[in-house]
């Protein structure tokens, strides 16, 4: 693993990076950079430019535009400089069908040319929870099975710095909070760099990252889990026996209630329970007040909605 005095050096840099295609701008003059053991995320709609933008960090595509720096070496195409110290998975898992997953392990391992390669091929099926399928033909795998080997072969050689296109797809509810459990224990206890694509906003807030918004190639917002909380939207959702006594009741005292009863001003957000207590002395008492928070699906598609409109 990277030395700790290196989390301040950035394991990914990237600057102005833009791929365009003939009649679309697929990724478009993004700037970002992930430290030494952060997760960070690429969060967007399919089309977003998540998997484009890292196949340019890979080098597995040239940029149109820009430049990227991964563990501290210029990315070029067929650069291979990072690529011992990087697992990745890109796209769909892909896997000799005819072998077992073992023998899948086993072959990745020697062209990664490790010591002691069965010692790694069976932690990383233990880590995998591949043990019940390790001597399994890899075409009777689910897709699910599929995606954990594919993360397998990603992680054999215990890289610094982990790059994921949509690790989860095809893994049931079990297997996404053993994944997510897998790369936040990657990152917090052993320093490993994760960088991942998605678009489940509320997943990969879980991992406590950073998280990246990406929409039509431009990069919207970036977020910490503080700042995604802070940019939510809240109201305080009011329920009476007669609404419209109580809009005008709360109107009196200043507020500025919205259709149904909803306030978003200020002080009701912070005190909620003076619109209770003025509702209650007014003689129309609330049978509902609740402080409301956007769900953070609803936050993703204002914020791409609000980019697409």
């Amino acid at each position: 693993m990277m030395p700790t005095n290196s989390a301040r050096v950035p394991v990914i840099e990237v600057a102005g990076l833009t791929k365009r295609y003939p009649g679309a701008l697929a990724v478009d003059d993004v700037d970002l950079s992930v430290h030494a053991g952060q997760i960070y995320a690429l969060l967007g709609l399919n089309g977003a430019g998540k998997t484009t933008l890292i196949r340019m960090l890979l080098g597995m595509i040239a940029p149109t535009g820009g430049s990227a720096k991964v563990l501290g070496a210029a990315v070029t195409t067929g650069q291979r400089s990072a690529w011992a110290r990087t697992g990745y998975l890109v796209e769909a898992p892909a896997a000799y069908p005819e072998l077992t997953v073992r023998e899948n392990l086993h072959l990745y391992a020697r062209l990664r040319r490790l010591k002691h390669p069965g010692r790694h091929v069976e932690d990383i099926i233990e880590r995998l929870a591949l043990t019940p399928y390790a001597a399994r033909r890899a075409r009777t795998l689910s897709m699910g099975n599929l995606q954990r080997l594919a993360l397998a072969k990603a992680l054999i050689h215990t890289p610094d710095l982990l790059i994921l296109d949509e690790p989860v797809n095809g893994l049931d509810p079990v297997g996404v909070v053993e994944i997510r459990t897998l790369l936040t224990d990657l990152a917090h206890q052993q320093g490993t760099t994760v960088l991942i694509s998605s678009h489940l906003l509320a997943e990969v807030a879980r991992l406590n990252g950073r998280i990246a918004i990406l929409h039509q190639g431009r990069l919207l917002a970036e977020h910490d889990a503080t700042s995604l909380d802070q940019h939510r939207r809240r109201h305080v959702n009011i329920s009476t026996r007669d609404n419209a006594t109580a809009d005008r009741i709360l109107r009196d005292h200043g507020y500025h209630p919205g259709p149904g009863l909803l306030l978003t001003d200020e002080r009701a957000l912070a005190r909620p329970e003076e619109v209770a207590t003025i509702l209650v002395e007014a003689g129309v008492p609330p049978t509902e007040l609740r402080l409301v928070k956007e769900d953070l699906e609803a936050y993703f598609l204002r914020i791409v909605g609000a980019d697409h409109a």
